[in-house]
């Protein structure tokens, strides 16, 4: 089968690259811009034209998006290109895979949830929320998705990180390593996701042939629970930064032109029973991706 990857340049665009690298399947790795020592083919996927000629001139039976807009606090004023991408394209994307009758993977986001409070894990069926452009445009999508009726599997999941790009783990890394005090919030709960243990749900669903009969929307994230305090502070004392001091504080203490979710710990039991996906705890894989950037240091 061939298989065409989106944003495959990103934090889990890269982890797809290594999770496949010995498949059977042919994966065509694309992007907007080329990265000096990654394969990439260069695609638009605003432009339905252009996702059309791609996946009808490579007879891709399967498109796994990672690409986005995921700039949550810039997305409040750049609306139009946000909708753009997270929400107009995974519509072209949806219309291509409609026409082969294939299989769209798309990667949502727990910022779907985030405008009522909640206590307990977010499940698959529960309505969307979102408190802000990000999260209105990732729900966009999904909706867009099902009006147009491909298959699809649609993986919602939470604070990404991993050893490539920009993200929290190797921002904390950084100011845990140079600063004396740092504050973090604590009232945000949610689940870390290392991008590698994403990649490897999504490539044993599509590896599998899981996903025929098993349309639908999906959670992934690590499994625990802990808030963006607790997170740094694992960080640290994983990392060795012990003279940091690391404080607790209120959301209020960081404006942001966007409410973030309070809560958004999202509920696994759907994606581990249908397609059997183990799921690892958030500090286990917090310390394998340390691992190996100390290694790639």
């Amino acid at each position: 089968m061939n298989i065409l990857v989106t944003g495959a340049n990103g934090q889990l665009g890269n982890e797809i690259r290594i999770v496949a690298k010995d498949s059977c399947d042919k994966y065509i790795y694309t992007d907007v811009v080329e990265v000096e020592g990654m394969e990439t083919t260069l695609l638009d996927i605003t432009s339905l034209d252009a996702v059309r000629k791609m996946v009808s001139e490579n007879e891709v039976k399967c498109i796994i998006n990672c690409a986005a807009y995921t700039n949550v606090d810039k997305a409040e004023t750049d609306e139009a290109l946000c909708e753009l991408l997270n929400a107009k394209a995974v519509e072209n994307l949806a219309l291509a895979m409609k026409e082969m009758d294939g299989l769209l993977v798309h990667v949502s986001t727990d910022y779907v949830f985030g405008g009522d409070p909640y206590n307990t894990p977010c499940d698959e069926v529960q309505k969307g929320t979102p408190t802000g452009v990000y999260g209105k445009t990732k729900l966009q999508g999904e909706e867009n998705i099902l009006a147009i009726g491909s298959h699809h599997v649609i993986i919602r999941t939470a604070w990404l990180y991993s050893e490539f790009g920009k993200n929290f783990v190797k921002t904390m890394l950084n100011l845990t390593a140079t600063k004396p005090q740092l504050k973090v919030v604590f009232d945000q709960v949610g689940t870390p996701t290392y991008a590698y243990d994403l990649a490897a749900a999504i490539y044993k669903i599509v590896n599998e042939r899981k996903f025929e009969g098993n349309d639908g929307v999906y959670h992934y994230s690590n499994e625990g629970v802990c808030s963006w305090y607790d997170f740094t502070k694992m960080i640290a004392e994983y990392a060795g930064n012990t003279s940091c001091d690391i404080q607790p504080c209120h959301s209020d203490e960081f404006p942001s032109p966007v409410k973030r979710p309070a809560y958004s710990v999202l509920d696994k039991t759907k994606i581990k029973q249908v397609f059997g996906v183990k799921v690892p705890y958030w500090t286990d894989s917090l310390k394998v991706c340390l691992k190996k950037l100390k290694v790639n240091e």
